[in-house]
């Protein structure tokens, strides 16, 4: 159970550039200021992941997100998709604001935005007062964590704070869509393979 200390904790931790693991909707995540290129880029080399792949930004409202999108590019049929679904465990790919870094978007035009239903990573994201990075807590190519100890053992000392608390209960890490075309490019149930 994570306390207000730790929580706290976790905002210090986060406004020095350090990456923050927390419980999701589905598995544990890993997050840091989306802001900071040098905590992202730390993050990215702790899981091994490449920047071209982009991330997922995660707040507890829609608001904190706006400034990432091409609110140009969002017609009422869009906005429709979204409220449905959020909060909740749908990562959309939407039009990104031109400003938004390459370390955010990779190679894309688009960006992955989720307004979270889990209470815990919405409290940090509230605490914190922004958007969060929020990438799986694994490294490339393993199973995300679904634990604190999971993190623990995946990176060790990589990780700067860990927040302790169940996952939402979903099957895998969340969906994504294409909110433009309705694609889905992550299914919330991915078929094991053996």
């Amino acid at each position: 159970m994570t306390t207000r200390w730790q929580l706290h904790r976790a905002v210090f931790v986060l406004r020095r550039g350090g990456i923050v693991a927390y419980p999701t909707e589905g598995v544990y995540g890993l997050g840091c200021d989306p802001l900071d290129p040098g905590a992202v880029l730390r993050l990215l080399a702790l899981k091994s992941r490449p920047m071209d792949k982009g991330l997922i930004l995660i707040a507890a409202d829609f608001s904190r997100l706006r400034p990432y999108l091409d609110e140009t590019a969002l017609d009422e049929r869009i906005l429709r998709k979204l409220r449905r679904t959020w909060p909740g465990p749908v990562t959309w790919l939407l039009p990104a604001a031109p400003e938004v870094p390459r370390w955010l978007r990779g190679r894309h035009e688009t960006i992955a935005l989720r307004v979270t239903a889990h209470p815990l990573a919405a409290e940090l994201c509230r605490a914190w007062g922004g958007a969060l990075v929020s990438t799986s807590a694994n490294p490339a190519g393993r199973p995300p964590a679904r634990t604190a100890l999971g993190v623990r053992r995946y990176f060790g000392d990589g990780v700067d704070c860990v927040l302790t608390g169940a996952t939402g209960g979903a099957a895998a890490p969340t969906e994504i869509r294409d909110a433009r075309t309705g694609r889905v490019l992550r299914p919330a149930n991915p078929r094991r393979h053996p």
